[in-house]
């Protein structure tokens, strides 16, 4: 296509721009062939021309991208691949969707957010973890998971080659790398490698970084660190090479600049006990840091960072003592670089220092070197002149040189060595590495106003990698069309070989630097003049300045350098005088004397791990020596420069690299500013746009027939052929739609076209497109206005309809109306007829009723009158009887009730005083039994004496009747007897005395008749008083009913909410409580894993390789211990204390022996392998810090043992218990107190009713008896206090009493049991039992009751029980069995020795079982079946236990509980419970890891759904290398999912597993499918579209119905699904006004604001007819999420490791062919030796 068709009008375009560089335009006219300029309009309106170039190819300006290719992930997969399309992409991706990190075809491009962004953690590793790098996000972590796997996959060596300028994240980047590989590639050594290797970064960043003007934490030195891998990918060892450190830094830095960081950290620190005597000062005060200015970092901590850098130190070996010895020297760096210096003589010819000078006696001090023969010659130097030696003396800047060269030759020594070290830490130690992967990371190009030595070798080091990345980028763009078959010509790429050969070719540069350093007066003048001679106008890459002789100008790759010569010699030399250092190597420090050993070639032997570094300095010497050689070094710093650069480029041609282009957005180093200068600048120094150039000069869009066919399908005659038939019609289809061949190929899966030819088939694809919606626009406005006219017709005859029958209907409502009127009125008419005669009937009833009833009630009133008279005479004569009767028997009740309490209190003091006396305890500490006996005895003696009162009291009676008789008739004698006068006087005497006392009695009785007249005024008074009192009282009741009643409801209320709060928070605490225990049950699983991998290697080593441990290889080896047997356990308990003594194996403690460290049941035995340190006492080898960390039972690593994870958990247990108590304690508390109101409320309504009762009824009664009955109630009322007070005090006697008496029965009881259980022994074998072998017999049974259906295992057949039905059960027999037959079969074992008092055997056996099942779930780690197999039996045997414990369980007839407490049998259980559920979790989710995200993202389970093709978003990148796929592999789809969750549930549910365990084990399923889906859509943008969000919802609805089918919704499972089902609704919603901002913000309640935020970021249409999520609603989205409370989840991916708590049901019902006498063992567990009871 002609440019008069690309460039028409509206066309964009990109013009230059000095501020932004580039700037987007538009053509507001035509271009025509010929024409020398564009008309062109800019986005703010302004009208520009534009000159075209003339040429062949005009020169027109680029073209711009279409909006859809926005953002692009791929910067290769533009459509026009130019530098200001790259330019605006990189800066959309960062400033408008914050994604620092960009594709360029094999380069990951990372720009510095200057920002710390939540990208890094874990989840995120997880999520880019085994994923192809062609469907995740660019990320630095997929770029090491493509090295990872490829050489996981391919067994190549890697490399990440990571460069970019000073400041633009090159360090930070390298040390994500190295975290992602320690995840992916732990390793299971006691210090792991990966630990170490990370441990690294500290202490490199610590001695060789610094601030610049450009960075804060610049790294001045380049590394290669090697990460060694063993052949199953875990990490096994590294090594580290690093390159040309400056050194120039330690003795010189420019304004804003710093040294060193160890520097400024020790100054920090220098308040420190341990670095008192180093003698540091303030960082200002010193030469060597106050040179830059300001000597502090915002935002740094330089004594944090120092006490950082010393950890590091202590996790790779370095001992303190050495770290000691390391930080002398780093001060006396510094103090030397105080030491003055002062002139003397002419001119400066001669200076001195003062051998008494502060900053020099402190140099001497710390390095142990002599005081006065260094300051001699730091101010003099020897020569050899004519064989003589000469000492001479040096000027005042000679020797300040002389000084700077000391030091910098000190610290680079100190740096070699620091790195030798690391590398002998990091090493492998038992095998080599069978790959590595290298991650180098160094400087970028570098230019600045005045550019020396360093920015020359940095250069040329960039140099040579731009050669090998551009070989590269071409070897691979090669590969592909040789594999595609596809015509080619060779591409012609910038080669950068005529620089490299004017820096290291023959007679290039660095050989004239060398040569002139070794001309005795070698000048950096004379220098540049052999350069100009030689190279001026003969290489096109150099030239000389105009105005400067002693500069060169470098044409570089990247962009035009100047060097100025000053510096260049004496810094290639980095020479050094001989005899400061031959003073160094006399030091008494070990470490200074080796730090110099081998500056002259000496003998000595190199440090481990130095070979990787290469000193750069040289000693010159005034010595006769053999050769020239011995008196100067002739490798200079260039030259070992070039042989390392040399060696580092064959190692990254060995290996398949991978780049890593970090660029600095701006120099300000302000978050997200983006400076377009300078990072154009940047791109064209690091190679980006040569492999923008390199892509567009050969096929860079790229194609696979299905792709190209679907996406235009449109532009087609052909309907739906197949493969070969679309092959064809994409053939014959882009033959007419692209005239020119060359612009495209076709090769053997895919249609390459060149750059631009992709974005006119858009065009042409938009024109069809186009036609044909007017097409469809013209035929569906016809339809609609055909069908306009038909619902106009339809309307018009609807309303004629209408209206015709409204008529009609309004003469029927009339003609309804008047028939109404008529009815109305004859119906009136006759309601006001009937209504009359009701009235007159109604009135005449009414007076026949009146008038009976008066009648009625004149004859009641009569009537009643005499009834009441005869009334009134029957009760007054009565009531004066009774009154007579009442007064005598009360006063004889009276005295009978004082004469008994004066005998009752008599007795009561008796007694009391005998309940108090000591020998009263003694009687009653006799027994109960004596007691009741003497009681009853008592009894009965009273009974008898009772009777024989009985019968006396008869015969007095008797005899009193018969006296009586015998009276009377003498009485009637005498009465009859007239003859006798004398007595007949005396009876008439003793009748007028009668009479007297009649009369007397009457006048006494009429007294008391007006006392009592007065006393019953009184009393009705008083009544009146009382009934008003009464009132007032019931009133009042009524009031305090009410207000106690309303506070008994709020008290209610209050203590309901304070329950269910203190419950919630209870819950809450126990879950997380929970969680936390099984977490820490996982860690010890995986602890104890690992300690057997330890426990397998060191038996392989000592086994096969015969290494034997020396004093720094020695470690702490645990004494795994097998169980303690009954009688050894038993003695130990009799004779040290209540608990056993604590090894490795030991069950949960009690809780006060956690808290005791200091008792011997803490100690824990250790095993050292080191003969040293087992002569050695234990107080020496424990440091202080060890002693702490044994005091609260951690190691020193941090790591936890067995028995510290069984204290955290008893701890959390005992203070969940303490908590359950403390509630019920206050509930019940509450409890008693309401019921103590109720009963006092209660108690006063019973005496208010019983006094007005009385009260009524004594208003009823005489006045006289009414005053009897008041004086007794009275008298009753003060002897029931009396009696219940009495009676209150005895019983608490008695109850302090049975109490003690209950404690004395139960201690009784025990001894008596002890008693039974150890003369069980002698008494012979009882009936129904066996002897077994050996004549001792065995216990009789302790239980009365008979159990049936138990097995009983001779003890030396326990073994064999456990094996054949443990460690020994293959899995296939396991299908066969009946559900929970093992744990039944167990338990009945160990009920048959509980029954046969064999307490311990029972125990031994439980254990033994738990040991077994952890056995064979290790050896089957892998069988999701066995796990669930063993978890449902462990879980039936944990419950059997619970279910026949004595004190949690009830007792039938059936059933006989165990005489033991099995709780701790029960943990043990439960813990291996909670253990196998997590393997079983863990297998689940191995299983279905591969299957997620295939399934639920990437099949189509919906066809024809995406059927629009991909979009030009979606573009594959190639990797690095060359990768075959593999064929024949079946993809995994929805099916599939749904069918491994059916055999997972079949698994569970064959075993019979608890359906609530169940269920919480889909729910922790339904969690990872849920995070790891979510994840993946978050980190791949071709995922986010419309067709796709509606394909991942109809996937999660398949999924729910999966599990509602099986009941499985009651557990959570479908609630872990909603994060995942909102995330689709967010890619399927409306997302343009405000409303639909506030619409996703209310329903997206289950994301956290960063993940609906990167959805809506990642949102990409599938075609031109959608639109994108515009920036605006963005950001108003997040507005309205930033309103949302801060306590809620704010992280953007979900934690796919979280693992939910699992809670097991507490009970277990057993079904009849479970019970122990129906029970059937099988044959093929060969249990023929159990014996059925």
């Amino acid at each position: 296509m002609s440019a008069a068709d690309l460039y028409t009008k509206l066309t964009r375009v990109w013009v230059p721009d000095p501020e932004q560089v580039w700037a987007p335009a538009q053509l507001s006219h035509d271009y025509q062939d010929g024409d020398d300029c564009l008309h062109l309009q800019l986005t703010d309106g302004t009208e520009v021309q534009y000159a075209v170039a003339p040429g062949p190819p005009p020169g027109l300006p680029p073209l711009r991208n279409p909006d859809i290719l926005e953002g692009e992930n791929d910067l290769t997969a533009l459509s026009y691949l130019h530098e200001p399309a790259v330019l605006h992409n990189l800066r959309v991706r960062f400033l408008d969707y914050s994604s620092i990190y960009t594709y360029c075809g094999i380069i990951l491009v990372a720009i510095n957010p200057y920002e710390q962004l939540p990208i890094y953690g874990e989840d995120v590793i997880d999520a880019y973890s085994g994923q192809n790098m062609a469907d995740m996000d660019p990320h630095i972590f997929s770029v090491a998971e493509e090295a990872y796997r490829q050489m996981a996959r391919e067994e190549q060596n890697q490399s990440i080659i990571i460069s970019g300028e000073s400041g633009a994240g090159k360090t930070v980047s390298a040390k994500f790398t190295m975290r992602y590989f320690a995840a992916v590639g732990g390793s299971a050594r006691e210090t792991s490698v990966e630990e170490r290797v990370l441990e690294s970064n500290p202490i490199m960043e610590a001695i060789g970084n610094a601030k610049t003007t450009r960075n804060d934490n610049s790294s001045r030195f380049g590394k290669y660190i090697e990460i060694g891998f063993g052949r199953k990918g875990d990490i096994i060892g590294a090594n580290m090479r690093t390159y040309l450190l400056e050194k120039s830094r330690v003795v010189f830095q420019t304004t804003e600049e710093r040294n060193y960081h160890i520097f400024y950290q020790l100054c920090a620190s220098r308040h420190l006990p341990e670095l008192s005597a180093l003698g540091l000062r303030r960082a200002e005060e010193f030469q060597y840091t106050s040179q830059g200015g300001n000597a502090q970092i915002p935002g740094t901590d330089d004594a944090a960072d120092l006490e950082r850098t010393r950890n590091s130190f202590s996790v790779l070996g370095v001992r303190p003592g050495l770290q000691m010895e390391l930080f002398r020297i780093l001060a006396a760096i510094l103090h030397l670089g105080n030491v003055r210096i002062q002139s003397s003589g002419r001119d400066g010819e001669r200076c001195s220092v003062n051998a008494e000078d502060r900053s020099l006696h402190l140099f001497c001090q710390l390095l142990a070197v002599e005081r006065s023969q260094m300051a001699h010659w730091l101010c003099h130097r020897r020569l050899t002149v004519a064989g003589e030696l000469l000492v001479k003396p040096m000027g005042w800047q000679q020797a300040c040189e002389a000084r700077d060269a000391l030091s910098k030759h000190v610290y680079g020594q100190l740096f070699t060595w620091t790195v030798g070290r690391l590398n002998a830490a990091l090493r492998a130690q038992r095998r080599q590495p069978h790959s590595f992967i290298g991650v180098l990371d160094i400087y970028g190009f570098e230019t600045f106003e005045k550019n020396s030595f360093e920015q020359f070798c940095i250069n040329y080091a960039n140099e040579k990698l731009q050669q090998q990345f551009n070989r590269h980028v071409f070897q691979l763009e090669q590969e592909e069309y040789l594999r595609e078959e596809i015509p080619w010509t060779r591409i012609e790429f910038s080669d950068n070989q005529l620089c490299i050969e004017l820096i290291e070719g023959k007679l290039g540069v660095l050989d004239l630097l060398d040569e002139e350093c070794r001309m005795p007066r070698g000048s950096d003048e004379s220098w540049a003049q052999k350069l100009y001679e030689r190279h001026q106008n003969q290489n096109p890459h150099f030239s000389k300045p105009r105005l400067s002789n002693t500069a060169f100008i470098i044409l570089h790759f990247a962009d035009t350098v100047q060097y100025e010569c000053d510096g260049f010699l004496d810094k290639n030399r980095d020479t050094v005088f001989e005899e400061p250092i031959n003073i160094l190597k006399a030091s008494k420090s070990e470490l200074v004397a080796e730090l110099f050993q081998d500056d002259s070639g000496g003998d000595g032997p190199p440090l481990p791990g130095v070979t990787t570094a290469v000193p750069n300095g040289s000693l010159r010497s005034s010595r006769k020596g053999g050769s020239t050689a011995r008196r100067e070094h002739k490798q200079t710093v260039g030259f070992q420069f070039r042989q390392s650069l040399q060696l580092l480029m064959e190692t990254l041609n060995s290996t398949t690299p991978h780049y890593v282009r970090c660029i600095k957005p701006n120099d300000l180093k302000q978050p997200f500013l983006f400076d377009p200068k300078r990072a154009v600048q940047q791109l064209r120094a690091c190679g980006v746009l040569e492999t923008i150039r390199i892509s567009a000069a050969g096929y860079p869009s790229r194609w696979t027939y299905p792709e190209f066919f679907k996406r235009y399908r449109v532009m087609m005659q052909c309907r739906d052929p197949g493969l070969e038939d679309r092959q064809a019609a994409c053939r014959a289809a882009l033959g007419s739609l692209i005239p020119d061949p060359d612009q495209y190929r076709f090769g053997k899966t895919k249609i390459f076209f060149r750059a631009g030819q992709v974005a006119l088939l858009e065009k042409l694809r938009a024109s069809r497109l186009r036609a044909a919606c007017v097409e469809v626009q013209r035929r569906v406005r016809g339809w609609l206005e055909r069908r306009r006219y038909q619902h106009t017709r339809q309307a018009a005859l609807t309303l004629q309809n209408y209206t015709r029958g409204w008529l009609a209907r309004r003469l029927a409502h009339c003609l309804r109306y008047t028939r109404a009127a008529l009815v109305l009125q004859k119906s009136y008419r006759m309601v006001q007829v009937r209504r009359l005669y009701l009235l007159i009937r109604s009135a005449a009833v009414t007076i026949q009723a009146f008038a009976r009833g008066a009648l009625a009630r004149c004859l009641y009133r009569q009537l009643r009158a005499e009834r009441k008279a005869v009334l009134l005479q029957a009760r007054v004569r009565g009531w004066s009887a009774r009154r007579a009767f009442l007064r005598v028997r009360g006063a004889v009740l009276y005295l009978q009730c004082c004469y008994r309490r004066m005998r009752a209190r008599r007795e009561l003091k008796q007694r009391r005083m005998e309940a108090r006396s000591v020998e009263h305890y003694r009687q009653l500490n006799k027994g109960m039994e004596v007691k009741l006996m003497q009681l009853q005895r008592r009894a009965d003696e009273q009974s008898r004496e009772s009777s024989l009162l009985k019968e006396r009291l008869s015969q007095e009676q008797a005899a009193h009747c018969t006296e009586l008789a015998r009276l009377q008739g003498e009485l009637s004698r005498l009465a009859g007897s007239a003859q006798d006068e004398a007595r007949s006087t005396a009876l008439a005497q003793e009748l007028s005395a009668l009479r007297g006392e009649r009369e007397r009695e009457r006048e006494e009785r009429r007294s008391a008749e007006q006392r009592a007249a007065q006393e019953i005024t009184l009393l009705t008074q008083a009544v009146e008083s009382l009934q008003r009192e009464k009132a007032a009282l019931i009133q009042e009741r009524e009031k305090l009913n009410t207000s106690l009643q309303e506070h008994e409801r709020a008290r209610e209320e209050r203590l309901s909410q304070q329950v269910a709060l203190v419950s919630s928070g209870l819950r809450a605490e126990l879950e997380e409580e929970r969680g936390r225990y099984q977490g820490l049950l996982k860690e010890f699983s995986r602890l104890e894993q690992r300690y057997e991998n330890l426990k397998d290697e060191m038996t392989f080593s000592e086994r096969f390789l015969g290494h034997r441990r020396n004093a720094s290889s020695q470690s702490l080896i645990l004494d795994i211990s097998p169980p303690i047997p009954a009688s050894e356990r038993e003695a130990r308990t009799s004779v040290t204390s209540p608990e056993r003594e604590r090894r490795v194996t030991v069950t949960s403690p009690e809780l006060e022996r956690r808290v005791t460290m200091t008792s011997p049941e803490r100690v824990r035995r250790v095993t050292v392998t080191s003969p040293e340190l087992e002569r050695r006492p234990m107080s020496r080898l424990c440091s202080p810090q060890d002693s702490l960390l044994k005091a609260v039972g951690l190691f020193k690593d941090g790591r936890m043992r067995e028995e510290d994870l069984r204290h955290a958990y008893d701890a959390v247990r005992v203070a969940n218990k303490f908590l359950e108590s403390q509630l019920v304690s206050q509930r019940q508390k509450w409890d008693s107190e309401m019921e103590a109101l109720r009963l006092q409320v209660g108690a006063q309504r019973e005496e208010v009713d019983r006094q007005s009762q009385a009260l009524a009824h004594t208003l009823t009664l005489p006045p006289e008896t009414g005053l009897q009955l008041g004086l007794q109630e009275q008298l009753a009322r003060l002897a029931a206090d009396n009696l219940v007070s009495g009676v209150q005090g005895g019983e608490c006697e008695l109850m302090e009493q049975v109490e003690s008496q209950e404690q004395v029965s139960r201690r009784l009881r025990r001894e008596l049991h002890s008693l039974k259980q150890a003369g069980w022994g002698s008494a012979g074998p009882a009936r129904g039992t066996e002897v077994l072998s050996g004549g001792n017999a065995t216990p009789a049974p302790h239980k009365e009751a008979k159990l049936q259906g138990l097995l009983e295992c001779r003890r030396e057949d326990e073994a064999r029980l456990i094996k054949n039905l443990i460690t020994g059960l293959r899995p296939e027999v396991t299908r066969t069995l009946t559900p929970g037959l093992p744990a039944h079969i167990l338990f009945l074992c160990m009920r048959q020795a509980d029954w046969r008092g064999e307490e311990q055997r029972a125990r031994a056996l439980c254990t033994a079982t738990v040991t077994a099942i952890k056995a064979a779930l290790k050896k089957h780690s892998d069988d999701f079946e066995l796990a669930a197999f063993w978890l449902s039996n462990t879980c039936l045997l944990m419950h059997l236990l619970r279910q026949f414990s004595p004190g949690e369980s009830s007792q039938t007839d059936e059933q006989t509980l165990l005489t033991f407490d099995p709780s701790d049998l029960r943990k043990a259980l439960s813990d291996l419970s909670i253990q196998t559920y997590q393997q079983l979790i863990r297998i689940a989710e191995s299983r279905l890891q591969p299957m997620i995200v295939p399934a639920m993202l990437e099949s189509e389970t919906i066809p024809g759904l995406s059927s629009g093709g991909k979009s030009l978003g979606s573009h594959k990148r190639a990797a690095s290398g060359a990768r075959e796929k593999g064929e024949g592999v079946q993809p995994h789809t929805m099916d599939s999912l749904l069918r491994e969750l059916n055999s997972l549930h079949h698994t569970l549910s064959h075993h019979a597993l608890h359906p609530e365990v169940c269920r919480q084990a889909f729910r922790q399923i339904s969690h990872l499918l849920t995070a790891t889906t979510l994840n993946n859509l978050l980190l791949r943008k071709d995922m986010c579209s419309w067709s796709k969000g509606l394909q991942i919802r109809y996937n999660v609805s398949q999924l729910e119905d999966w599990l509602r089918g099986r009941s499985l919704q009651l557990g959570g499972a479908v609630d872990s699904l909603e994060p995942l089902i909102q995330a689709a609704q967010l890619l399927q919603v409306s997302k343009r006004s405000e409303s639909d901002a506030r619409a996703i913000e209310e329903t997206c309640t289950a994301l956290s604001p960063p993940q609906i935020v990167k959805i809506l970021s990642l949102y990409t249409p599938l075609n031109e007819f959608e639109e994108r999520v515009t920036l605006n609603f963005i950001r108003s989205v997040q507005a309205l999420l930033n309103e949302r409370p801060r306590g809620k989840a704010r992280q953007l991916l979900m934690d796919v490791r979280h693992v939910f708590p699992v809670t097991f049901p507490p009970s277990l019902s057993l079904s009849p062919s479970q019970q122990p006498e129906q029970l059937q063992i099988p044959d093929s567990l060969n249990l023929a030796f159990l014996r059925r009871v």
